[in-house]
């Protein structure tokens, strides 16, 4: 389940990336199937280092496909945090309160990558680097909150 959850994580940030991060179609192509990927956040992997590359590489004229995608990522992981809640509430127990602090962190970082999303949308050519700077990385405080609680959850809580 804990690798389930880890891979899903990491393909969800990588196909994020991937849709909106392409500078030709060649590029923008998925991985070939049975191609492994690094672990998430190992920024020593070969894809994780073409990702962070990627995303330095994404101009302002490909800014409309970024927000699109950000946006459907985001509420992913929004239904993510609900179906999560929800099985939350289900539970009994002082881990149901701990898990409710967790949860609630991971949606104030949810929140704040909606702003700079925002942010992101209405950006200038100027502003444009420093904003998709500032939501990639509230983007991954997100979902690095949002995996740690997952984690947590599913280690304390029986599914």
């Amino acid at each position: 389940m804990r690798h389930t959850i880890l891979v899903l994580a990491f393909v969800l940030a990588v196909g994020f990336v991937a849709g909106y991060v392409a500078t030709d179609r060649a590029a923008a192509a998925a991985p070939n199937r049975g191609e492994t990927a690094g672990a998430p956040g190992d920024a020593a992997t070969p894809d994780a280092k073409d990702t962070e590359q990627k995303i330095k590489d994404c101009t302002f004229a490909q800014k409309a496909e970024f927000v699109a995608e950000a946006k459907k990522d985001l509420a992913a992981t929004k239904t993510e945090m609900d179906r999560l809640s929800a099985k939350v509430d289900k539970a009994n127990g002082a881990a149901k309160a701990d898990a409710k602090v967790k949860l609630a962190a991971a949606r104030a970082k949810w929140v704040e990558a909606k702003k700079q999303l925002d942010r992101a949308e209405s950006a200038t050519e100027a502003d444009w680097n420093d904003v998709k700077n500032s939501f990639t990385k509230s983007y991954d405080e997100t979902k690095d909150a949002f995996g740690k609680a997952r984690q947590w959850i599913s280690d304390k809580i029986a599914p």
